[in-house]
């Protein structure tokens, strides 16, 4: 089997987060496959096939051109050079028009649920992602969220669509004694973690903690990396609050870090317009730390009755959320317990048999 699959890693990056941490943890659980790798670097214990380097979000647009134009002219050389019997993409990328047959992974629809004008991305999942799942074999979703969407936004039918939920890495991200009883900051922190798009509704979680009662014992800190299209607006927004002296901008924050973070937390403000799984979510829940996160999309699959669930479109219940987390000590235990419990109902394991047994089908 070890010519048959070929798993395209074109997009993975050096600091890895939501969908290249999907990939980096998922790829171990399907060495019995025995697949190919595609990849910019040879990866140890691993058949890899190299390809060139600069192919990743991190080269820009300029990365995503060049893996655009890799994946539709100089796969499919690829794909028939090694006699594959099928391309796995754990992104919604493939090449049209070939003989390739393939499989691909869709995270959610956000480009066009928060389209934005002359967006290259947005134009990408108008015109591109519906002729690249019309052409695959089967689609993997993460949640049943997004299942729905592929079906209304594009008219594809359920049963070519698998719905997989998402898991944590359980050694990096757990409840850490040690560091709880450590003071990592004078205050206690209320703590989001992602990209700083508008979609993500920091700008309403930031007016929701300027209005918690004695929001000075409190701070605000931002983790992910910082992007010069929407941060600039976050922090002219906080001085506008009269919070900035209070709401700290970490920019990207390691994967060894990031557990320690999260535990030393108040709790994780979350109250995204729409995700498609929402991994910070279920890394805090495994941390035991209570999450504030929002009713819709794929958020309550994820959390079960394990978080606080508010609309995220109105500051009002954000910030009683907030304030209820800061004067509720008993509440705060009781999520802490209940979002531990609900952690172990996810695994990579899990994720990587169910992937598993769909790619040996269409092998």
């Amino acid at each position: 089997m070890s010519k048959k699959l070929l798993i395209n890693l074109s997009f993975l990056l050096t600091e890895p987060t939501g969908i290249s941490t999907y990939a980096a943890n998922l790829i171990p659980y399907l060495q019995s496959l025995e697949p190919t790798l595609l990849v910019g670097k040879q990866k140890e214990d691993y058949n890899c096939y190299l390809i060139p380097d600069d192919l990743t979000p991190a080269q820009g647009t300029k990365g995503h051109l060049r893996r655009l134009l890799w994946t539709q002219f100089k796969l499919p050389k690829i794909y028939r050079e090694l006699k594959s019997s099928l391309l796995f993409s754990p992104i919604p990328e493939a090449p049209l028009f070939s003989k390739s047959r393939y499989m691909v992974m869709c995270h959610d629809l956000i480009p066009l649920r928060f389209p934005r004008q002359l967006s290259p991305l947005t134009n990408y999942f108008r015109y591109i992602v519906p002729l690249v799942l019309k052409g695959a074999e089967h689609i993997i979703c993460n949640s049943q969220a997004t299942a729905k969407d592929i079906t209304n936004f594009y008219g594809i039918s359920e049963q070519k669509i698998t719905s997989i939920l998402l898991a944590y890495d359980a050694t990096n991200f757990r409840y850490l004694e040690e560091k709880r009883t450590e003071k990592v900051n004078n205050n206690p922190y209320f703590l989001y973690i992602g990209r700083h798009d508008p979609y993500k509704n920091i700008h309403r979680s930031l007016a929701a903690f300027a209005t918690i009662p004695h929001s000075r014992d409190y701070q605000f800190w931002l983790a992910g990396a910082t992007d010069p299209r929407f941060t600039p607006q976050l922090k002219q927004h906080t001085r506008e609050l009269g919070i900035e002296d209070r709401v700290k901008f970490l920019n990207y924050v390691s994967y060894r870090e990031l557990p320690i973070i999260i535990n030393n937390a108040i709790a994780l403000v979350f109250p995204t317009l729409w995700e498609g799984f929402g991994l910070p979510v279920l890394e805090a829940m495994a941390c035991g730390t209570p999450v504030i996160t929002s009713n819709l999309s794929s958020l309550p699959e994820v959390t079960g009755n394990a978080a606080i669930l508010i609309d995220p479109y109105k500051v009002e219940e954000i910030t009683e959320a907030m304030k209820t987390i800061a004067n509720d000590t008993q509440l705060r235990s009781r999520l802490s317990q209940l979002s531990l419990q609900q952690a172990q109902k996810f695994s990579w394991q899990k994720t990587a048999a169910a992937t598993r047994e769909v790619l040996t089908k269409q092998l």
